[in-house]
């Protein structure tokens, strides 16, 4: 009976969370056709630490990692998306997405509960090498589908330089070699083409 109530909380949760593919984001995909949406972002960052965790400045934990990127945006299911650069949505994103980790991860078993959650907290307080890492891929990734349509969600909204610059300012804590890189192919040619306002 306990193995039936453990399975039905976990289908539960793994349903609710199917709703990470409706949450539509600003960044285009590389076509330029349409905008990614939560869980095609989360799919893209993981490849991405598996492929790119060599240059983490610090050695991580690619598992470890990969889930916290997986699991880190299923808050927006309640939450909603926050653009990066709207700085009235960002004021009450903290306690939106917390109310939102509090249900979600709540549907699970008590120990999945606790240890996803607890991934969730990591991530957000950006002390562990993961957490570090994976912020990093979370920047660099909507940097690199930006630079790939020409800036086309930056022009868009009007983005400034000093945006992403800001945006991005703790990148580097995750990955020197990634942030230089991102910063030289993705940031510099939309900065020098004036994709990005100065």
């Amino acid at each position: 009976m306990m193995e039936k109530e453990r399975l039905e909380k976990q289908f539960a949760f793994i349903r609710e969370v199917d709703k990470e593919k409706f949450i539509g984001r600003q960044t285009y995909l590389s076509d330029g056709v349409r905008k990614e949406n939560d869980a095609e972002h989360a799919w893209h960052m993981a490849l991405m630490t598996i492929l790119l965790s060599e240059y983490a400045n610090e050695e991580i934990d690619v598992l470890k990692t990969v889930t916290m990127l997986l699991i880190h945006d299923l808050v927006e299911i309640d939450a909603g998306d926050t653009y990066a650069y709207d700085a009235e949505g960002n004021k009450t994103k903290e306690q939106r997405e917390k109310k939102a980790a509090d249900r979600i991860y709540g549907l699970l078993p008590e120990d999945q509960q606790e240890k996803l959650r607890k991934l969730w907290d990591e991530f957000e307080e950006w002390k562990s090498p993961e957490a570090r890492f994976a912020h990093a891929m979370d920047c660099i990734q909507p940097l690199m589908l930006n630079a790939a349509t020409e800036g086309k969600s930056w022009e868009e909204h009007g983005v400034h330089l000093s945006q992403v610059l800001g945006r991005n300012g703790r990148t580097s804590e995750g990955s020197q070699a990634l942030w230089q890189y991102a910063y030289e192919n993705f940031i510099t040619p939309n900065a020098e083409k004036g994709r990005l306002k100065d």
